[in-house]
C-alpha cells in the first residue's frame, strides 16, 4: 500500500443536532487504502462520514486534502449510501443512475459526451448488469440495485469511494461478489466500509478505525479484543476463517440499546 496521504482528518470535533457526537477525532486515509470503520450504533460512524464527503461542518479541528503528496482544495469522492435511504420508487432505469455518477463532471445545461457514455457502459458490465440499462432500479434485486449503486460511486473514477453499511441488505452469496469487485477497485482508488459487521470487515479490509465518539486507528487488521469488548459492550472471540481469523460476537444478552 503507498503510504503517500489522501485525507487528514485532525483535532476534529463534530456535533449532530447539538450533541457532541466526535471528539478530538485524528485520521488519516491514505492513497489506495481499504479503510474499515467499525464501532457501535451511535458511536459516530456516519457523522465521521459527513464530515470526509463536507457534508457536515466540523465544530473543531481541520481536513486537508492531497493528491500525489501535495496539497489540494479537494478530492474526488464516490459514495454509496445506505440501503435504507434510497427510494426505490424513484423512476430512474439502471443506466441512469449510474450516468447520474458523472454530473459533477458537466454544466448543467450541456449534454453528456460519447466518451462518458461509453464509460457508464463498461461500468455497467462491470457491475455485471448487461441487460439490464433499461430496468427500473424497483425492478431490481437487492444485490443489483446495490452494483448499480455501486457503478454510480465508481463511474468518474474518484480518489475515495465511501461505503455505508453495505451488506445489510443483500445474500451471503453476493456478498463474496461484491467483495472481490471491492478488492479489483481497491486497486485504483482508496476505499472506506463502514460497517457493523466485524467479521467480514476484519477479512477484508487494510487498515480499522474504531469509533465510539473518540477514535483508535489500527494500521492492520489487528483489534485487541478488549477494546472491542469495551467499547461494543459485547464478548468477542477469535475465529479461525479460511485463511484469516477473525472475531466475532459470542452469545449474550444486550441490557439498554447499543
Amino acid at each position: 500500500m503507498t503510504h503517500e496521504p489522501l485525507i487528514q482528518l485532525t483535532d476534529i470535533s463534530a456535533a449532530y443536532d447539538r450533541k457532541q457526537v466526535l471528539t478530538d477525532v485524528n485520521l488519516t486515509v491514505y492513497e489506495k487504502d481499504f479503510l474499515g470503520v467499525i464501532g457501535p450504533n451511535g458511536g459516530g460512524k456516519t457523522t465521521l462520514m459527513k464530515v470526509i464527503l463536507g457534508l457536515l461542518k466540523p465544530v473543531h479541528g481541520t481536513i486537508r486534502f492531497f493528491r500525489h503528496g501535495k496539497e489540494v482544495p479537494e478530492v474526488s469522492i464516490g459514495y454509496l449510501p445506505q440501503y435504507n435511504h434510497i427510494d426505490k420508487k424513484f423512476p430512474i432505469s439502471v443506466y441512469e443512475v449510474v450516468l447520474s455518477g458523472l454530473n459533477k463532471q458537466k454544466s448543467l445545461f450541456s449534454r453528456f459526451t460519447a466518451e462518458q457514455h461509453r464509460q457508464v457502459e463498461r461500468t455497467i458490465a462491470r457491475m455485471g448488469l448487461e441487460g439490464l440499462e433499461q430496468r427500473a432500479i424497483g425492478q431490481l434485486s437487492g444485490g443489483q440495485l446495490q452494483r448499480a449503486l455501486l457503478g454510480r460511486a465508481i463511474v468518474s473514477c474518484p480518489q475515495l469511494i465511501i461505503l455505508d453499511e453495505p451488506n445489510t441488505y443483500i445474500d451471503k452469496r453476493f456478498e463474496a461478489r461484491l467483495y472481490s469487485l471491492l478488492e479489483d477497485i481497491n486497486r485504483e482508488c482508496a476505499i472506506v466500509l463502514v460497517s457493523h459487521d466485524i467479521g467480514t470487515v476484519l477479512q477484508n479490509v487494510k487498515t480499522i478505525a474504531c469509533v465510539n465518539g473518540t477514535l483508535d486507528y489500527h494500521p492492520d487488521t489487528e483489534i485487541p479484543a478488549e477494546w472491542l469488548e469495551e467499547h461494543f459492550g459485547c464478548p468477542i472471540e477469535l475465529l479461525g476463517h479460511g485463511n484469516l481469523p477473525h472475531r466475532v460476537l459470542k452469545c449474550h444478552n444486550h441490557s439498554g440499546e447499543h
